[in-house]
């Protein structure tokens, strides 16, 4: 008989049995009012009461005047990168590990993406590395805060404008977040937000733009419109979705950030924990307060013990939703696709290294993240039995 107190990949019992939670939570508020929605019969227009009243307190929550929303986030970058007349030819410089479809985006327009290496400790693009980037073709700029961490954007702002360069700040993975005092997405000459299905503000679908240039945000509306309509808009009832959402951002930033400090807290008591290879990402930035979405981790397998896919599995086995991180944009294309601006080799690190925590845990209680910390002591105490174990028991 197995032993209970094993990790559950080799055959004990799981930490939480019920596994991951699932996103979204479900939501008084968000019912009442996808209900009243449809009570109204404002759900089946075009650009109703709900998108009105959802852009003009992106704007307030924000402090900037304008504000867009639109289908995908994917669709913001790209309204982003036209309202800044990128187009054919030109060039955006954005981090070489970001998340594929700014890529892909800048590809669309007839652009080339320059890669530029990430921070060695942060892993966010790194404004050191933007001037060498620079040509006479670049247009634009791209920086994605990711995984709970923020580049540093005044840096790249003042680097950026120094060559008349325009920058799209990606805030997908970092609604409610502050970085050096300002909200995040509000320091790029446009800044961008997603409401995809597991984003911290979701609505299955969904993304908006912020401005504070009103020429910018009238280029953007502009090519987001066909006459008098919206080709790509948010719905009314993905609007009313997303209010009640808003307006509860504020405590559930706290939540999770609270819960993150309980959990570095729990990781530093663990006599192991500081050198088990597996340490979250953090910022040095003052005023910085982080949106913690897909919690990104620097991994070490050989400090840990494990490979990083090997941990993994053993992380979901005991009902913690752990994930490898995104694939470095370098990694498996044609150099004819992009330029890259040097080795990357930070970015290569965190392709091979990143660990990603999905969000829903630290929204919920001490206890709930007691045992996200349990898991990674569980499997990192038992590393060695990892190995012993025939191939075909390893899933």
């Amino acid at each position: 008989m197995s032993d209970p107190l094993l990790p559950a990949f080799l055959g004990g019992l799981p930490v939480r049995p019920e596994g991951p939670p699932a996103w979204p939570f479900s939501d008084a508020d968000v019912q009442a009012a996808l209900a009243a929605a449809v009570a109204s019969g404002a759900w089946g227009q075009y650009h109703g009461e709900h998108v009105c009243a959802l852009e003009a307190e992106l704007a307030v929550f924000h402090d900037v005047p304008h504000a867009i929303t639109c289908a995908s986030g994917t669709l913001a970058v790209e309204a982003a990168l036209r309202a800044l007349r990128v187009g054919p030819g030109d060039e955006v410089v954005m981090a070489a590990y970001d998340y594929e479809s700014n890529f892909l985006t800048v590809h669309a327009i007839g652009a080339k993406p320059v890669l530029i290496d990430i921070h060695p400790d942060t892993w966010q693009l790194d404004p050191s590395q933007l001037e060498a980037a620079f040509t006479l073709q670049t247009k634009a700029v791209i920086c994605s805060h990711l995984h709970g961490g923020v580049v540093p954007m005044r840096l790249v702002m003042e680097i950026a404008h120094r060559h008349n360069v325009g920058v799209v700040e990606d805030a997908a993975q970092a609604p409610g977040a502050t970085v050096d005092g300002k909200p995040a997405g509000t320091w790029g000459d446009v800044g961008t937000l997603s409401f995809g299905g597991s984003k911290l503000l979701t609505a299955g679908r969904g993304g908006a733009l912020l401005f504070s240039d009103p020429q910018l945000h009238q280029r953007a509306k502009l090519w987001l419109h066909r006459g008098l309509q919206q080709w790509a808009p948010l719905s009314e009832l993905q609007a009313a979705a997303l209010l009640p959402q808003l307006r509860n951002l504020p405590a559930m930033t706290a939540k999770r950030a609270e819960n993150m400090r309980e959990l570095a807290v729990m990781r530093s008591r663990d006599p192991e924990g500081s050198v088990c290879g597996a340490l979250p990402f953090g910022s040095r930035l003052r005023d910085t307060v982080a949106a913690f979405y897909k919690l990104g981790f620097h991994f070490d397998p050989t400090a840990f013990g494990l490979t990083r896919e090997l941990f993994v599995k053993a992380m979901r086995a005991e009902g913690v939703a752990f994930d490898a991180g995104f694939k470095a944009l370098h990694v498996g294309r044609s150099p004819s696709r992009f330029r890259a601006v040097g080795d990357l080799p930070n970015a290569t690190a965190a392709h091979e290294r990143c660990i990603i925590l999905h969000h829903p845990v630290l929204a919920l209680s001490r206890p709930d993240v007691q045992q996200v910390a349990d898991a990674i002591a569980k499997v990192y105490r038992y590393r060695d039995m990892f190995a012993e174990r025939p191939p075909s028991t390893r899933g």
